[in-house]
């Protein structure tokens, strides 16, 4: 088929170099000069706009964003559909909030213009495995292009999920289970590490590996990074969030769906941004008022 692809980031430019290897036809854009280039040297059609690369698009126009969630996904369909005429597809293969994608679908489909949105997995390892696809929306649309998935995703790694909003609702509860297990991992090693056996860590997740019940995927790119880096001395105790883990933590209350081990494993990457906990300092003061237990003062600033 012939698609467009909007976003050649890590991922977006690792879909079109997979869509490429299986003899679709791609018209690249980003705002990168550079990106857009190196996707033409793979094979892709360059554009040099969103209106130029729907204008390199034959009827009826395919085109797969892949920018980041929020005001630039809105702002690319808004630019999208003044070029896109009834009969046309967009697909959104980014981590928007399912309600996002709802509204965009009824926003689209005003315009005779059809909506996909598609929760994507597999990171920058999607190339050489492909991604795991949850699609939602129209099912006839989503049936008019499954090739596309199907080059995508490895076999079976791909499934319509359900109506407007299913595809990234599933991915957003799929993040927010990814990060519990983050959590698990996380706490196991650190309590190895700090344990009296001075455990080899990458040895240990090596054999964790092997018919062990807490094998996955999380694990083989522990192994990976501790054979890269057995003490992890170069990594920061600092971890981002996408969003996700916030979404499924809020529809869960909505919801009245117990779920303490996400949003305390939500809760944890707040933690890790903190150079010091002033909630840790309150109660150290309090302690010290109450019992006199000793407070650890900070250490003078070398001059």
């Amino acid at each position: 088929m012939k698609l467009g692809m909007v976003g050649l980031g890590r991922m977006g430019a690792n879909m079109t170099s997979r869509l490429l290897l299986d003899k679709h036809e791609v018209v690249a854009f980003d705002f990168s000069a550079a990106a857009v280039e190196h996707a033409a040297s793979e094979g892709a059609i360059g554009a040099s706009s969103l209106e130029d690369l729907v204008a390199k698009l034959a009827s009826p126009k395919i085109v797969w964003i892949m920018v980041p969630a929020g005001k630039p996904t809105d702002d690319t369909i808004t630019a999208l559909l003044e070029h896109m005429t009834p009969g046309d597809v967009i697909i959104d293969g980014g981590n928007s909030n399912f309600r996002d994608s709802q509204a965009r679908c009824k926003k689209a489909k005003e315009a005779g213009v059809d909506f996909i949105d598609a929760g994507t997995s597999g990171g920058v390892w999607g190339l050489k495995n492909g991604y795991c696809l949850m699609v939602g929306g129209d099912a006839a649309a989503v049936k008019s292009v499954e090739p596309i998935f199907i080059s995508l995703a490895p076999k079976d790694g791909y499934a319509y999920v359900g109506a407007s909003g299913a595809g990234h609702f599933s991915k957003m509860v799929h993040n927010g289970i990814e990060y519990a297990m983050l959590a698990g991992y996380g706490e196991g090693f650190e309590i190895l590490e700090k344990s009296e056996f001075g455990y080899d860590l990458h040895q240990l997740a090596d054999l964790w590996l092997h018919a062990s019940v807490v094998r996955s995927w999380l694990l083989e790119l522990a192994e990976i990074a501790f054979r890269e880096d057995p003490q992890l001395v170069d990594v920061r105790g600092y971890v981002d969030d996408s969003g996700e883990g916030r979404w499924t933590v809020a529809e869960a209350i909505a919801e009245n769906v117990p779920a303490p081990v996400i949003t305390m494993s939500l809760i944890s990457r707040f933690v890790s941004r903190q150079q010091e906990s002033f909630s840790a300092k309150v109660i150290a003061a309090l302690r010290n008022q109450f019992g006199g237990h000793e407070i650890h003062h900070e250490p003078e600033a070398k001059v």
